[in-house]
This record gives C-alpha cells, sequence and structure tokens, in this order.
C-alpha cells in the first residue's frame, strides 16, 4: 500500500496540477497535502506496530 502511494506522488509531481480539456478540467489535491496524507498513513501503520517503534534494554555492563 505505502509503495502504491508513494508511486501516485512521484506521478503527481511529474505532472500538472490542472489540466483543462473540451469535456471540462481536472485538478490533483496540492502536493504538500499529498506528502502531509503519506506521513499520516505511515504514522498510523507505526502506531499499530505491537511496540510501536520502541524498544526497550537492559544493559548489563561486563563482570556484574
Amino acid at each position: 500500500m505505502a509503495d502504491d502511494i508513494e508511486d501516485e506522488i512521484r506521478s503527481n509531481a511529474v505532472g500538472p496540477a490542472e489540466a483543462h480539456g473540451d469535456e471540462g478540467s481536472v485538478r490533483q489535491h496540492p502536493l504538500k497535502d499529498q506528502i502531509e496524507a503519506d506521513k499520516y498513513l505511515a504514522s498510523r501503520t507505526g502506531a499499530a506496530l505491537p511496540h510501536r517503534g520502541l524498544r526497550f534494554a537492559k544493559m548489563v555492563p561486563p563482570g556484574v
């Protein structure tokens, strides 16, 4: 899913933001909003993990 969104953002960044034709016009969401949406979805994916991106470890010095 993340690859699909990244591909869409890349293709939208290369293409025009707005297009007009005989049948009407098309406007995309601003690139900034697309990037923010991608970050939001990535944070939701990370929050769904069991450890939520945190890992705890106990440090024990040698000889103890």
